[in-house]
């Protein structure tokens, strides 16, 4: 595939992340900004602790499809390398958190990581649920079994001798981390 062509690809992949789907729930429900209320991060689970389940339902929804479809939009239509692949990954997850139009103010980008190993590799999401069924028996905090459990998916792509994806969702993870270091750890 041609450089420009990957590069406009990993680019819309950017503004795609960009639609932020618990602050577009959030006006779109209750014409309120989903970062001025409870932890003031744009994400689904402060949308699902504002607004209710619902709201929780359709962000998960919203942020997942903006993330599948152009993964596999690459994969079907571009037969894209696993580089490409994780680059879209990686541009929908900093659309995300760092979305333009919102003043560069978004979520965390859990949801789009998940959704991201689900389209390119769904097999490191079994690895992922046992660690964070294990991490909630002996600790009893789902962010942080979450957080532990998420770390699954690199190491199983490592294993599975998938060094490119590997690397690109250690960057990924390391980002999400980083982000929920600074907010709140309950």
């Amino acid at each position: 595939m041609e450089p420009l062509v990957e590069f406009i690809l990993i680019f819309l992949s950017y503004l795609l992340g960009c639609l932020n789907g618990a602050y577009y729930v959030g006006k779109l429900t209750a014409d309120q900004d989903i970062r001025e209320l409870g932890s003031t991060n744009a994400g689904a689970r402060n949308a699902g602790r504002a607004f209710g389940r619902s709201a929780f339902i359709y962000t998960v929804i919203i942020d997942a499809l903006k993330t599948i479809i152009p993964l596999l939009t690459a994969v079907y239509l571009a037969a894209a390398s696993d580089f490409l692949l994780g680059f879209i990954a990686l541009a929908v997850l900093l659309g995300h958190i760092w979305p333009v139009q919102l003043q560069f103010r978004g979520g965390k980008g859990v949801v789009v990581y998940l959704a991201a190993a689900l389209a390119i590799a769904p097999f490191t999401l079994f690895a992922a649920g046992i660690i964070l069924l294990i991490g909630l028996i002996i600790k009893r905090n789902f962010t942080i079994a979450g957080l532990i459990a998420l770390a699954a998916i690199p190491i199983t792509l490592l294993i599975a001798s998938e060094y490119m994806l590997a690397g690109i969702f250690l960057m990924m993870l390391i980002i999400v981390i980083i982000l929920h270091r600074k907010g709140d750890m309950r």
